[in-house]
């Protein structure tokens, strides 16, 4: 899924540099970048990202997507009755094709708070659409999420972006779940953390509490037909009839007996398997799952 070929010297030390197409001063005036923030139903057919597209929200959502080296399932589902709720989700692809990314985050709040949220990170990520590193989209989200911060505001976060060329993926978690890793190499299930020490105080809690949070970045490698499951905490604190909370560690023994032929099949079986736990009991909160699978294709 390339729009152009990537240049060979855009590599450095192991690691995807795009420099050739990067604008250092931010792409907010660029005429040639847009976003799909519609209401989005399952039409069958995967969603195919265009260079430079940007598409999410916190609006109600179902359908595949094709992202550069992966293919991607969705499911935003906001609390009812409301059309839109604290989870937010974008997927993006860079200019040439070859960097996927990929935001979840829960919101504290509802109404205009999430919506000026949405905008933040909507243009905290098209700023740096074509970077592949993260550590400057963090902390500028971080920032702004202070700036604009109201009754208390913050949001945890976990944005990956995935080079096609390698199959890296580099990760950083601001205060949210670990997303679900199927490995086909040991074909096993895991939850994805990070490697900041956890003594270390202030890094990697929520966006928006102190100003000038550091926060790590994790590299790892995505084999072909690897899946990854992002998802929010009204999945995993999903309760049943008897108030019993599910937990990372039904979570996890769910995952073990999910499909694992399609990010679409997972994140349906993740969704069945969760209802199936709650029985009669209602949704409490908005539930979001973005699925995706390094497809065996590369770009």
């Amino acid at each position: 899924m390339a729009c152009h070929a990537p240049h060979a010297s855009n590599r450095q030390a192991g690691r995807p540099v795009v420099q050739e197409f990067l604008n250092l001063r931010g792409l907010r005036d660029a005429p040639y970048f847009w976003v799909d923030c519609m209401t989005i139903e399952d039409t069958g057919g995967a969603h195919r990202l265009a260079c430079l597209e940007l598409r999410g929200g916190n609006h109600s959502a179902a359908y595949s997507a094709e992202l550069p080296g992966l293919a991607g399932w969705v499911s935003c589902r906001p609390l009812r009755p409301s059309p839109r709720g604290g989870d937010l989700y974008y997927l993006s692809a860079c200019s040439h094709g070859v960097i996927a990314r990929v935001a979840i985050a829960d919101v504290a709040g509802h109404g205009e708070v999430v919506s000026a949220a949405a905008v933040r990170l909507h243009d905290a990520l098209r700023q740096y659409v074509d970077d592949w590193d993260q550590s400057e989209l963090i902390r500028d989200l971080n920032d702004s999420f202070l700036k604009g911060a109201k009754r208390s505001q913050f949001a945890t976060a976990f944005l990956a972006s995935f080079y096609s060329g390698s199959g890296e993926l580099l990760f950083t978690n601001a205060g949210h779940l670990p997303p679900l890793w199927y490995r086909t190499a040991t074909r096993e299930w895991s939850l994805l953390h990070d490697s900041t020490p956890l003594s270390k105080e202030i890094t990697d809690l929520p966006l928006g509490l102190i100003a000038g949070t550091s926060y790590s970045q994790t590299a790892v490698q995505l084999e072909p037909d690897d899946l990854l499951l992002l998802y929010t905490d009204g999945i995993s604190e999903s309760y049943d009839e008897s108030g019993a909370q599910l937990g990372l560690e039904r979570l996890l023994s769910i995952a073990r007996s999910l499909p694992v032929d399609s990010a679409q099949a997972a994140a349906k079986g993740l969704l069945a398997a969760v209802a199936r736990f709650r029985g009669s009991a209602p949704a409490a909160d908005d539930e979001t799952v973005v699925a995706l699978q390094r497809r065996a294709g590369g770009v």
